[in-house]
């Protein structure tokens, strides 16, 4: 797992991989900017109660509400955001390392759209359902990373399996490869979590879980990861 991420990094050497870290990183900022500064506004607009000290503090305790959660769903929102530019990433690495796989299939704009609403929603409801533990220091990181873990290896697995394989074959093998993908989501969630580092992991975590496909059983033996 440790080479096929190092060689998910070089990966960033592609001229066609940067021009796509620059149109993730955009709708990256520009999502999560857009939570952060829309509900607010949104808040202030509605005056809830007409009380104005009643509203400055709904609006005050909405905006801080609002960036803490954003916080804890940027890893998402960057996996969802992103998984519309992602298929040439995946054929540039497949060029590269798996040139007798190389696929050019992508999944239909209304399916990346649906799958990117899923996992959302997926980890709004699960992040708000354990908030209070985030409070238990130690406890707080090891969920963050075993939810966000989960979510991502399988947001980006299915992203990449769906291009080679269909939809019974894939849950099959991702059921089969839970625990690694729990273990390569959790490194994508490290990444995303990181200053600066995280505008480029949506285009590492893609190269990273095709080296991950493509080196896992039935694809190749484990002693390839």
């Amino acid at each position: 797992m440790f080479t096929a991420l190092i060689h998910a990094i070089l990966q960033l050497s592609d001229p066609k991989v940067r021009r796509v870290v620059w149109i993730s990183a955009l709708g990256t900022i520009t999502g999560f900017a857009g939570l952060i500064f829309g509900v607010p506004v949104l808040l202030h607009a509605l005056r809830l109660t007409g009380i104005v000290w009643l509203d400055w503090t709904v609006d005050l305790l909405g905006g801080v509400g609002v960036f803490i959660i954003a916080c804890l769903l940027f890893p998402a929102i960057m996996a969802a955001v992103s998984s519309l530019f992602l298929d040439e990433v995946a054929v540039a690495v497949e060029r590269r390392h798996f040139p007798d796989r190389v696929s050019t299939v992508s999944q239909p704009v209304g399916e990346m759209l649906l799958s990117a609403l899923r996992l959302l929603l997926m980890a709004a409801v699960l992040n708000l359902l354990v908030l209070p533990l985030y409070l238990i220091p130690g406890a707080n990181l090891l969920l963050f990373l075993t939810i966000n873990g989960y979510l991502l290896g399988r947001q980006y697995y299915e992203q990449v399996a769906g291009r080679h394989l269909g939809v019974e074959a894939m849950t099959v093998l991702r059921r089969t490869h839970r625990l690694r993908l729990l273990v390569a989501g959790a490194v994508i969630c490290g990444l995303a979590a990181v200053p600066v580092v995280n505008l480029l992991a949506p285009v590492i975590a893609t190269a990273f879980m095709v080296h991950i496909f493509h080196r896992s059983p039935p694809f190749a033996g484990d002693s390839a990861l």
